[in-house]
């Protein structure tokens, strides 16, 4: 038969691999290159190890490498195994489990006696490369299940008996690396040889399956890369981000705190910190009122009634916590809709009202499970700028834009680049098939309205209804999650919201849920990595820090510190008797904007010397220049979009 090789038609005989037919039309550096095969019959496009046939009725034939996502993530898997290889030849006993790719590496959860250190990760790298120079080939083989789990359950791995019992199918898959056997789908990479460059990273306790109930496994974390620049290159962006960690920046910078033996997945917010977060809710606040929106708040726990009625007891309540109230089971609030929707219901709406954009910057609790919770960035509690429209069918994609439009804003303001991403209906999921087909639409063309391009995330919905995810790039190249704007029309169904039309008629409103920042604990943790702490004046805790010479100028320091706070600046002194370049030093590790110095001369001129955190000593300046440049550097990010910084 005849296949397409990269616009080259070669002759497959029956029967001919995967690599025979890609070396025809292959130059000899590319053939080298190649790591699997992508096959295309009838349409549908699966990858293949490059000893595997070619299927009859295949119409083309790819090289996979490094260089492709696909390439990167099996060169990752391929690592996992000579990884677990290397294990369980330098701790014999050892019961491996799974080791998948993931989008930075790879990992391997083991059953060990004791848990691995950081110390074993350079011995278990050493045994890898003898594997990997051995050149050793990765051999795919069938067996039957009843088989399978004989062979495993006879080799002491009872966790890979377990898992071939769960797979509904009369055959497994088999890889052999080595003296080192595993069950996987695959495919593999051709040899261990083809290894390039890895790093083991770290190691963590991880309970199989999730499940807090299994036993507790040690897992290994690694990356794999094509060559050893890009892995470096990696390497370099790993430290950058531990740099930046926030919870270490947290401590360092008074701003947030954890005690995980009292209070796991919560967080303490210190002063400083809390004067971040007082900063950025009036912010938001000033902002949503500007738009259109009426500040609300409902309560924390409600019963259990309420909850069942909205879906959420049935589809969420593995994510939420309950009480007893007097016999009556409450749930405390995992998120703010239901409060709004009974808000609402209170006042018999007219089309004229419409739409209604309520508010709340409201505390909500979600059962993470202990091994998910990460600093600010994965809590059990936090606060959502949550805001509920609920308005007229013809109103919602002007509604939708809007929220967009806000997010943008915001978005530009503290200099994300962003992605946008449409999420579908999810399996477990409440409403009818035209209900979401409608409130799919509706998200779908007002994007496309904005002529903004997306991604569809097939089944990434909430439980009723789909949404849009706005994903942000911070400073040094990481994704994350952060707007998500959902259009439901089920709960306003579930909970008769209603409004009285032109025709005098009741009809029914539909609902968007939004939430901008998403929330802010999650926020000011991934705003304090994106500026590794020196957030921008306006944001910054303490704007401006004076210190002094010598104890002559005390009086003076706490007089200009009573004016600069008049003037609506954030300003701390530091008058210990400590030399000048270590109290400037102080200031600038603490990343406070401005070190105003004050000396004789500058108690003479009515003024300071200015320096920056970054180094730089921009001079004399009078008070009253002084206060001019930190407010003007203040509302420089402001001067778009819209919006305003204000002093007061």
């Amino acid at each position: 038969m005849q296949i397409s090789v990269e616009e080259k038609l070669v002759e497959a005989a029956d029967g001919a691999s995967c690599a025979e037919v890609l070396k025809q039309a292959l130059s000899g550096k590319r053939f080298k290159s190649a790591l699997a095969c992508r096959v295309t019959v009838g349409g549908t496009e699966t990858l293949l190890d490059l000893s595997a046939p070619v299927p009859a009725g295949a119409e083309a034939a790819a090289p996979v490498t490094a260089d492709d996502e696909a390439g990167l993530q099996l060169l990752r898997h391929s690592t996992s195994h000579i990884m677990a290889a290397a294990v369980q030849k330098l701790f014999p006993g050892v019961k491996v489990t799974i080791g998948p790719s993931i989008a930075t590496g790879f990992y391997y959860d083991f059953d060990a006696p004791r848990p691995f250190t950081q110390d074993d990760l350079e011995l278990i790298e050493k045994e890898m490369h003898s594997i990997i120079a051995a050149n050793a080939p990765f051999e795919r083989s069938v067996m039957g299940k009843a088989e399978a789990i004989e062979l495993f359950r006879g080799k002491g791995e009872s966790y890979k008996a377990e898992i071939i019992e769960g797979i509904d199918a009369e055959t497994v898959s088999l890889y052999r690396c080595g003296d080192f056997l595993d069950l996987c789908r695959g495919p593999h990479i051709p040899s261990t040889g083809a290894v390039k460059a890895f790093k083991l990273l770290s190691v963590a306790g991880a309970y199989w399956r999730g499940d807090e109930k299994n036993a507790m496994l040690s897992r290994i974390y690694g990356t794999a890369f094509a060559d050893e620049k890009e892995l470096k290159a990696y390497l370099a962006a790993v430290e950058e981000a531990k740099r930046r960690d926030h919870r270490r920046l947290g401590k360092e910078l008074g701003l947030f705190s954890f005690h995980e033996d009292v209070a796991p997945g919560m967080s303490f917010w210190l002063p400083k910190g809390m004067m971040l977060r007082t900063i950025l809710e009036d912010f938001l606040v000033r902002e949503h009122l500007k738009r259109g929106y009426e500040l609300v708040r409902g309560p924390q726990i409600l019963r259990r009634e309420l909850w069942e009625r909205s879906g959420h007891y049935d589809h969420y309540r593995e994510n939420m916590y309950f009480t007893e109230i007097e016999g009556d089971v409450h749930g405390v609030k995992p998120m703010n809709c239901v409060g709004h929707m009974l808000m609402y219901g209170e006042t018999l709406h007219s089309y004229r009202d419409l739409p209604v954009r309520m508010f709340e910057l409201g505390v909500v609790h979600r059962h993470e499970k202990s091994g998910t919770l990460h600093g600010l960035l994965r809590v059990r509690q936090f606060t959502q700028d949550d805001a509920h429209i609920i308005c007229a069918i013809d109103q919602l994609e002007d509604e939708i834009i809007g929220v967009m439009h806000l997010s943008a804003d915001l978005m530009d303001l503290f200099g994300f680049q962003y992605r946008i991403f449409i999420s579908t209906r999810p399996e477990d999921s409440i409403g009818s098939d035209e209900a979401w087909e409608r409130a799919t639409n509706a998200l779908i063309k007002a994007v496309e309205k904005e002529g903004k391009s997306y991604q569809i995330n097939e089944g990434d919905g909430a439980f009723y209804g789909p949404k849009i995810d706005i994903k942000v790039t911070d400073a040094i190249g990481r994704e994350w999650q952060l707007s998500t704007i959902q259009v439901d029309f089920t709960l306003p169904e579930r909970f008769d919201l209603v409004y009285v039309g032109q025709d005098g008629e009741r009809h029914r409103p539909v609902m968007v849920h939004r939430a901008i920042l998403g929330s802010l604990e999650r926020f000011i943790g991934v705003l304090t990595e994106h500026y590794a702490g020196a957030f921008p004046t306006w944001l910054a805790p303490v704007q401006a820090r004076i210190v002094n010479v010598t104890d002559a100028q005390v009086d003076y320091v706490k007089d200009m510190k009573s004016r600069l706070a008049a003037a609506g600046i954030r300003v701390e002194t530091d008058l210990r008797n400590e030399k000048l370049g270590f109290k400037v030093r102080e200031a600038q590790l603490a990343k406070i904007p401005y070190v105003l110095v004050v000396g004789d001369r500058e108690v003479s001129d009515g003024g300071f010397s200015v320096r920056l955190r970054s180094g730089d000593n921009i001079g004399f300046r009078s008070f009253e220049e002084t206060a001019a440049l930190i407010r003007a550097e203040s509302e420089e990010p402001f001067k778009r979009g819209g919006m305003s910084y204000s002093f007061a």
